[in-house]
This record gives structure tokens, C-alpha cells and sequence, in this order.
């Protein structure tokens, strides 16, 4: 039997759907997997469920929430087979319902800028974050999101500046650690001899998330001396890119020409079937 498939309608990320928008959206439920082992999890507003079900996967026990009551059927039919998950339809900003400090993780990936009700969202987290748990919460950042790329994403109501995402999280979370993410294009090189100091990386396997960088080398770089004592500390890790993000912009452009090549020839077809029409 097929699996089922949620349409998208960009209001939420199915995981048929690749590239640019499935490395975001997979990396920040791969970060959370790490903290899922043996904890009560929360996922508020998970949408069509697969990070949820990573989560689950992950040794956590996870309740996913959505507004939408087509999602929740659709994640209940699609992941029914995983231990440990359940998903219950309900408005991330009202989870009366729910015990206090019911949960020790609780993630929210990108939902803040899709209600209006910031302060009553993150009330309700405060209130059912159990002693010693951990929330993880997303949003965009409105100034490099919208402002400088001029786009309007219909679906958000409420998006964050920096300072007004920190004020909100600060008035109910004194311990934080604010994280940077973005999509880079970059020449990586990686320690392949388990190096000290290793930094974890994270690879999408179909929908699976694989530990480190499952990556086949396309090329070898070697670092060598006479002794092991002669070695100065290496990182585990280096990334080099161009601040002008130069690989990126050639693909945005090159997305644009597509686009308009596509647009031209449908109104060449549009012109050409109105001429045979009058023929």
C-alpha cells in the first residue's frame, strides 16, 4: 500500500519535497533528536508529522499538535506504525488541556510567525516544561527574511526582528543559547580519523538522519609529519565560502531565467493555440 501523501501548499513542509527547504526543515528536528532519548516530547503545530515520527524514532515518547485536523489524520495514518508517537488535533497557543510540566523537550519549529498570539504561545511552554527541560523554538528572522529579499510569505501574520524574538523568549526563559541557520553553499573538510574536538554532523537519508557527514569524498587532503609530535592541533572541521555567496546567486539567477524561459514559451503555446483556434 502507498504511503500518504499531504499535499503541500507552502503553509507546511511535506517531506516529499527537496532541496533548499528540506535541508531546513530536517536539520532543526535532526538538532532535537539529540535530546529526544527517554523524554516526554512535545511537538507543537508538527504539521504533516515526519519530525515528530524522527523524534519518536529517536527513543523520545511524542505527542505532535496541529491546528489543522486534515494533518492529524494524515500523520495518524502515515506513522501509525511508530512506537511511542501519538498525534492529537489542538491550537498550539491553547494547550489548556495538557498537565503542567508534562513535558521534559518541547520543539516548535517555525510556527511562532504563523500566529498572532506570540505571548500566549509561549506561556503555555513555559507552563508545561517539566524541571530540567529543554524548549526548542524557530522562527525567521524578519530583516534578512523578508525585508532585504523584498518577498512576502503569505502564510506568516507575525514575523520577529531579533531583539523583539530574544525579549520574547527572555521574559520566560532566563537560561538560553540563541543559534544562527542558514542555508550555505561551502567547500567542507572533515576529519576522517575521529580527531579530537569532532563536530557532529547530520545527513539526510531519505527520511531517515544518519550520524556525521555521509558524504563519499571527492577529494583527500592530508596533513603529515615526521611524528605524531609534530602535528600541531587540526581542527575536525573547516568550511570555506565567499561572503558574495557566489554559488548561491548563480543558482537563484539561473532559477529566474528558467522561470521566465517557462513563462514565455506557455505564452507562446497560449498565442499559438489562439492562432490555430482561428485557422
Amino acid at each position: 500500500m502507498d504511503e500518504p501523501i499531504l499535499p503541500f501548499t507552502g503553509e507546511r513542509y511535506t517531506p516529499e519535497r527537496d532541496r533548499e527547504i528540506a535541508y531546513e526543515h530536517w536539520h532543526r528536528y535532526a538538532f532535537a533528536r539529540a535530546f529526544a532519548p527517554g523524554r516526554r516530547v512535545l511537538d507543537a503545530a508538527c504539521g504533516e508529522g515526519y519530525g515528530s515520527a524522527l523524534l519518536a524514532r529517536g527513543g523520545g515518547q511524542v505527542l505532535g499538535v496541529d491546528i489543522e485536523p486534515g494533518a492529524v489524520a494524515h500523520a495518524r495514518a502515515r506513522y501509525a506504525g511508530v512506537p511511542g508517537l501519538r498525534f492529537e488535533a489542538g491550537d498550539a497557543t491553547a494547550l489548556d488541556a495538557l498537565p503542567d510540566a508534562g513535558f521534559d523537550l518541547i520543539v516548535s519549529f517555525e510556527t511562532l510567525e504563523h500566529v498572532h498570539a506570540h505571548e500566549r504561545l509561549m506561556d503555555g511552554f513555559a507552563r508545561l516544561l517539566a524541571p530540567g527541560g529543554l524548549l526548542l523554538v524557530s522562527t525567521p528572522d524578519k530583516h534578512t527574511y523578508t525585508d532585504l529579499t523584498g518577498e512576502q510569505n503569505p502564510h506568516h501574520v507575525r514575523e520577529l526582528y531579533r531583539d523583539q524574538f530574544e525579549a520574547l523568549l527572555a521574559a520566560r526563559f532566563p537560561a538560553r543559547r540563541l543559534y544562527a541557520q542558514k542555508l550555505l553553499f561551502q567547500s567542507v573538510l572533515w576529519s576522517l580519523d575521529g580527531a579530537p574536538g569532532a563536530v557532529a554532523g547530520l545527513t539526510q537519508d531519505g527520511q531517515g538522519i544518519a550520524d556525521g557527514f555521509g558524504y563519499a569524498p571527492m577529494y583527500y587532503v592530508a596533513a603529515c609529519a615526521r611524528s605524531d609530535g609534530d602535528l600541531p592541533v587540526l581542527p575536525a572541521l573547516s568550511l570555506f565560502g565567499d561572503s558574495a555567496e557566489s554559488v548561491y546567486a548563480d543558482y537563484r539567477d539561473e532559477v529566474r531565467r528558467n522561470r521566465a524561459a517557462a513563462a514565455h514559451i506557455a505564452h507562446l503555446e497560449a498565442e499559438l493555440a489562439r492562432l490555430r483556434g482561428q485557422g
